[in-house]
């Protein structure tokens, strides 16, 4: 489908002003770092999951689209589901050694374990 302007105007007020240009609060995502250049921590956490245990991958930066390709990635060879959002990877289940070894032999060499 086409992309309608009209979306991007929604809850702005009229202007007779023919000069008048609409901001919206459209962020740029940030750039992907190269893999050798992450500074990943892989650690357990079970707080607020009503007592299940999760592996959490924090400190990505880079587009959301990357992050989504990599937490596949994890979730596939480890055989589990998961999720990724806010910079964030959620492994289900007790999997941080694996995560971390998988990590390191992907090139992210600075990833750590808590």
């Amino acid at each position: 489908m086409a992309d309608n302007d009209w979306k991007k105007r929604l809850n702005i007020v009229y202007s007779t002003n023919p000069d008048f240009a609409y901001e919206t609060d459209d962020e740029d995502e940030p750039e992907t770092l190269a893999p050798a250049g992450q500074k990943l921590c892989v650690a357990l956490d079970s707080r607020n999951r009503s007592g299940k245990t999760v592996t959490l991958v924090t400190g990505f930066v880079g587009r959301d689209d990357d992050l989504k390709q990599l937490c596949k990635d994890l979730k596939t060879k480890c055989g589990v589901g998961g999720s990724a959002k806010d910079g964030e990877i959620i492994i289900q289940g007790k999997f941080k050694e694996r995560v971390h070894a998988l990590l390191v032999g992907m090139g992210y060499t600075q990833a750590k374990m808590k």
